[in-house]
């Protein structure tokens, strides 16, 4: 499986840096991340972003928390780019559905990232509402899941199954942790992983030995009791 890298930031000098990347195939973003990237105006700022990123995949998304106005978000954020992908979360604040959300932007052949998604069951919901010809992408975050001691690979394997009758969506790794995740995904056949900055650099280094990472990690500790004169 040819699992694509999208890159997980809001940042744009990090955007500038990685869009020149061959391995970074799209950007996806969220509120924090912008907030963290010092955004004020969201408009603008996705704006600045889209100078940036013309051509690749860039996912922006809706912050309302009631479903009318997310559609209003999501058609107006779709009009800013052909590349863009309206990012709305599987359910808002009260775990409401967004079923009417998403089948109102995909039946306007807006193309949509369905995010915050944690089990094949929200999975079936979103491909009940949608079509087969606009493109979809089903988030599923496995990192999040794992740090509460929940094992996402069986919601991976079921969401991966249930979305092959749909040639239209595409199953996306998020909160991508360690480098190995990459490897994790494309095992299990997920369409994308989207990955930090600083794990996108480790995995381009890829292909070091055990023996080679055995002679470093050694040598890094002979340098640190070195550098603090321990003796015994």
């Amino acid at each position: 499986m040819n699992t694509k890298i999208f890159c997980d930031i809001a940042d744009v000098s990090l955007i500038k840096k990685f869009n020149s990347k061959s391995i970074v195939k799209g950007f996806t973003t969220n509120p924090s991340l912008m907030r963290k990237a010092g955004a004020k105006d969201y408009m603008s700022y996705c704006k600045q972003i889209l100078k940036v990123c013309k051509n690749k995949p860039i996912s922006l998304e809706v912050f309302a928390d009631n479903q009318k106005l997310m559609i209003e978000q999501g058609k107006k954020i779709n009009s800013w780019g052909k590349n863009v992908y309206v990012k709305v979360p599987v359910v808002n604040s009260k775990n409401k559905f967004s079923g009417n959300v998403i089948k109102e932007l995909n039946s306007n052949n807006i193309k949509l990232n369905i995010t915050a998604v944690y089990t094949a069951k929200q999975t079936k919901k979103i491909l009940k509402v949608i079509n087969k010809d606009t493109k979809v992408i089903i988030s599923i975050f496995a990192g999040r899941a794992g740090d509460t001691g929940k094992d996402p690979i069986p919601e991976f394997i079921n969401s991966i199954k249930l979305a092959k009758k749909f040639k239209n969506v595409q199953i996306l790794w998020a909160s991508t942790r360690e480098p190995y995740n990459y490897l994790q995904a494309k095992q299990l056949g997920c369409h994308i992983i989207t990955i930090p900055p600083s794990l996108i650099e480790k995995i381009e280094k890829f292909g070091k030995s055990f023996n080679q990472l055995t002679v470093e990690t050694v040598k890094a500790f002979l340098v640190d009791s070195k550098k603090s004169k321990f003796s015994i």
